[in-house]
């Protein structure tokens, strides 16, 4: 899983950081959301796909791990 936050479309809403408090907080000085973790666990990745869907901007995208080809 990769998780990229758009800083550009980021408002600090704090819906990321609700979610997935072991994945995403936010900056003190604005409020913008930052990555904790790169790669998240298997147990994180369900409130990261939330935190992706309840982001008000859609600032956050992720991208899935692809399986290799049997």
């Amino acid at each position: 899983m990769d998780i990229t936050i758009d800083h550009d479309r980021c408002i600090g809403a704090g819906q990321c950081a609700l979610v997935a408090p072991g994945v995403f907080d936010q900056r003190d000085e604005d409020g913008l959301a930052v990555l904790l973790v790169d790669r998240p666990d298997g147990a994180q990745r369900a409130a990261v796909r939330e935190a992706a869907e309840s982001c008000p901007l859609s600032a956050i995208s992720v991208r899935e791990d692809r399986q290799p080809a049997a």
